[in-house]
């Protein structure tokens, strides 16, 4: 077993030369990098940073979906629960994006306990992406739009850290007044 320290750091450097030049939606032309970095964040910050491997699949939560990544690769180099957190938490592509986003909902309360914290932390990273000081017509229909569809799986993910489950909700009330 990698050492924990070892484990998240290992995990940042892998996430970011995987995503390396890819942006973020939202927040102009962010890096990439910084949105697993702050989900990354949540989930060390939710555990207290007891966890170094659901922090570490923080880091990697999308690197099977938006990379050449395997599993198998995930398995060999950092542990078979960081690689089973990742695939719980990556969504089938082939898939058209409403079929998705409701196998998202429907699968939310079936998710191990790490894969609903990853769950709940991307969103809270997504949404406060999606929230801009003088939005245009579009972005506000996307915040919204976003919002409603993330509050339905995080529905399927609570219990599992009062604090997420909180700072999601801040997220939200932060999010439709900005609307």
């Amino acid at each position: 077993m990698i050492p924990p320290v070892r484990l998240v750091s290992e995990a940042a450097e892998l996430a970011a030369r995987r995503h390396n030049g890819m942006s973020r939606k939202g927040r102009g032309n962010e890096p990439y990098i910084n949105h697993l970095a702050e989900v990354a964040n949540l989930l060390a910050t939710a555990t207290d940073g007891a966890d170094a491997e659901l922090v570490a699949a923080g880091w990697l939560h999308d690197t099977i979906e938006d990379t050449d990544t395997t599993r198998e690769e995930l398995a060999q180099k950092f542990s078979e629960r960081v690689a089973s957190l990742v695939v719980e938490c990556t969504d089938d592509m082939s898939l058209p994006k409403p079929e998705r986003r409701r196998k998202q909902i429907e699968d939310a309360p079936h998710k191990s306990p790490g894969a609903k914290l990853i769950k709940i932390a991307d969103k809270i990273s997504n949404i406060g992406a999606r929230i801009h000081s003088d939005p245009s017509s579009d972005e506000r229909d996307d915040l919204a739009d976003y919002t409603g569809w993330a509050e339905q799986v995080v529905a399927g993910c609570r219990c599992g850290s009062v604090w997420l489950d909180t700072t999601f909700d801040d997220m939200v009330r932060k999010a439709r007044a900005s609307l």
